[in-house]
């Protein structure tokens, strides 16, 4: 551990964006509460902000077809809304859509409790991707694909009188395309309901772009804004004095100074990443455990959250720490929004978030890092303010976050589209480019998506689903280049192999990364076990098949410095997609001799993504001439680089850099995929 300690500083006025949203005056009705709920979750209820606005919001679902939302973090919108309408007798179904899957199941359970019932089983449920409810509840919690997969169903959404699309400030690409469709499915049903809320959006872009006063009769507005007041206990913000050197470091230093300052309240950290968070649980781990070998009154609990993490260890979480214990949470974004973790009081943000950029000349994205925007930086504050007075400890100064972007960009402006334009081709919507984006993406992204679709036979020269290959592709919650592998597999016999591989690209990480020097060696020692010279995709094959042999041993794991966790969510997803395969008359067999098929396979979905050792001693792209880089945490970095590549992914740090890289035969791009490349001769 270093000698920094960050110094933090207050500003001038620490609660000048708590200003009070106006109240919006209107006629209200009476309408009957649930006489089953017991009355302490009732009186915790009636303390929420929205309380005083219920039959305000009532009232304005009654009278027009969109209610956007505005409601502060912590005003209870995720969660009391629905019950709301359930109480008002409200008929059909109510759908309430979130962008992540821990916040559906987590409001879902929570929800649940203040009915007074089983979630799954009676009134509340969820689906999420590989686990949905089997009955009809009358409030349904969702991630934003599973309604979009229920579009392709139901393309009216016949089940629902209501739909909640929650945190919409975020913007991701599902969020964009429902927008838009729910617009047209608006349109065709006008006793449907749809509320749009958020802490933070433009109500106003919202409000013009659903409103249909166009089409109606009577010339009236069918969208209407409402604000809520939100948090319910101030929040202090500091930030630091300087810059720091490594805002990890800085994170656990903050972490330690908080618990050694004995102030009450859990610590909420956000990072940007996986390996981020897992490097800061490792070293505050071993801070707790010399904690715990000095007898301190207090322990730390520490728990990682991120979008890969199991399900069950995404829910320790939520649980109360033992007596005489602090519980520190690292996570990553997905702790943004929509999730409350009970007793939070402090928050540490680092500033930084890891997102998408397409570049539509490698048809890559580069996950970069950049600085969070003000809206997001906002959205971190209020998890320090939801059960009482809290403190933000910024990591970067009062300056810097004045010059923070107002809001984080759409992903539909900055994302490969490739699987966001199949989805929409599935639902029937032909013309792309007439389809009503709340934020129309780049025209040279969609032109790069339909490209890629036609090169992967997924439509054709029409712009049509092709059948079999189009439609099946659409029904895979994958990227349309690896769910064009895995349908592949059964051609190249190696299925099995290329279930794995596909299962293993789904997390993040398998390697652990030891913080010390002895770790380190031990570490690289035990991953050369499994290397092979064909590449990583081979190597995670090598990895998986130990574990399986290992009996899934948590000890094996441990021995070979590899993630325990990650590797039984691998196993988790492969056993799903094993059972869509065999939905689809895909052979389950294995290539037990060779690579060659293997490898061959994956070009056959990967081919986009290829890349040649250049005579100047990097590697170019083959469409756009990029230059790239081979990632120091592959295995190809240490050996002698071959000449022909291809990656799965591009992360752009000092520079770019390809990783999950296999090694390949030029001319498997000839045989494999003559329409995208064909050979030529050129001089220098």
């Amino acid at each position: 551990m270093t000698d920094f300690k960050p110094r933090f500083v207050k500003p001038a006025d620490t609660n000048s964006y708590l200003d009070k949203s106006e109240s919006y005056a209107i006629e209200t009705s009476d309408f009957i509460y649930n006489k089953h709920i017991s009355q302490s979750i009732q009186t915790q209820r009636q303390r929420l902000p929205i309380f005083n606005n219920r039959n305000h919001i009532l009232y304005l679902l009654e009278k027009h077809q969109t209610l956007i939302l505005v409601g502060e973090t912590g005003c209870g919108k995720s969660t009391q809304i629905p019950q709301y309408m359930i109480e008002a007798e409200w008929p059909g179904q109510i759908g309430v859509c979130e962008p992540r899957r821990v916040a559906a199941i987590s409001l879902a359970n929570r929800v649940a409790d203040e009915m007074g019932c089983l979630v799954q089983q009676d009134a509340v449920g969820y689906a999420v991707r590989f686990d949905a409810c089997h009955n009809k509840p009358k409030i349904k919690y969702m991630t934003e694909g599973i309604l979009l997969r229920e579009m392709m169903a139901d393309p009216l959404l016949k089940n629902y009188s209501a739909i909640m699309m929650d945190e919409v400030h975020e913007r991701s690409l599902y969020t964009d395309i429902l927008m838009g469709l729910m617009k047209k499915i608006l349109r065709k049903r006008k006793e449907l309901r749809l509320i749009v809320a958020s802490a933070t959006l433009d109500a106003k872009e919202l409000k013009d772009f659903f409103n249909n006063n166009q089409t109606n009769e009577k010339k009236k507005d069918t969208a209407v804004i409402m604000s809520v007041e939100g948090r319910q206990y101030p929040v202090d913000i500091f930030y630091v004095a300087e810059p720091v050197p490594c805002y990890i470091q800085a994170s656990v230093d903050a972490v330690l100074k908080i618990h050694s300052s004995k102030q009450p309240g859990d610590v909420l950290v956000f990072l940007t990443g996986q390996e981020e968070v897992e490097r800061a649980v490792r070293l505050l781990n071993e801070h707790a455990h010399l904690l715990e070998e000095a007898q301190k009154k207090e322990k730390l609990l520490v728990l990682p959250m991120y979008g890969s993490l199991p399900y069950h260890d995404q829910m320790k979480v939520f649980k109360p720490a033992p007596n005489g214990c602090r519980k520190v949470v690292v996570a990553t974004n997905v702790a943004e929004t929509s999730v409350t973790i009970s007793g939070i009081v402090h928050v540490i943000d680092c500033g930084f978030v890891k997102m998408k950029w397409y570049n539509t000349e490698t048809h890559t994205d580069s996950l970069v890092t950049l600085p969070i925007s003000k809206s997001s930086a906002d959205q971190r504050a209020g998890r320090a303010g939801r059960v009482r007075s809290g403190k933000v400890y910024r990591l970067y100064t009062e300056e810097f976050a004045a010059k923070l972007a107002l809001s984080t960009p759409p992903e539909m402006v900055r994302s490969n589209l490739t699987f966001p334009v199949l989805q929409i081709k599935a639902l029937g919507i032909n013309n792309i480019l007439k389809f009503n984006f709340p934020s129309p993406p780049p025209v040279q992204n969609l032109k790069s998506a339909l490209e890629i679709l036609y090169a992967l036979d997924a439509i054709d020269i029409q712009g049509e689903l092709t059948a079999p290959m189009g439609f099946h592709m659409a029904e895979f919650a994958l990227d349309p280049l690896y769910s064009k592998v895995l349908l592949a597999s059964g051609d190249f016999d190696c299925s099995e192999e290329i279930l794995t591989i596909i299962s293993m690209l789904q997390v993040e990480t398998v390697f652990t990364k030891p913080s010390t020097g002895a770790s380190i060696i031990k570490a690289k020692i035990q991953k050369r076990l499994f290397e092979v010279e064909e590449g990583d995709l081979i190597t995670y094959l090598n990895v998986f098949n130990g574990f399986v042999q290992s009996e899934m041993s948590q000890g094996y794991c441990h021995k070979n410095f590899l993630n325990y966790k990650s590797l039984k969510r691998v196993v988790e997803i492969r056993n799903r997609l094993e059972k869509m395969l065999k939905n689809y008359d895909v052979p389950i067999v294995s290539s037990i001799r060779s690579t060659e098929a293997i490898r061959k396979c994956l070009v056959k979905g990967l081919f986009p993504n290829a890349a040649y050792l250049h005579h100047s001693g990097v590697y170019k792209t083959i469409r756009g001439d990029i230059e790239l880089y081979v990632h120091p945490d592959s295995v190809i970095y240490t050996i002698p680089q071959p000449q022909w590549v291809i990656f799965c992914e591009v992360v752009h740090t000092t520079k770019l850099f390809m990783r999950d890289l296999t090694v390949i035969d030029n001319e498997w791009l000839l045989e494999l995929a003559p329409h995208f490349y064909y050979k030529t001769t050129f001089h220098e």
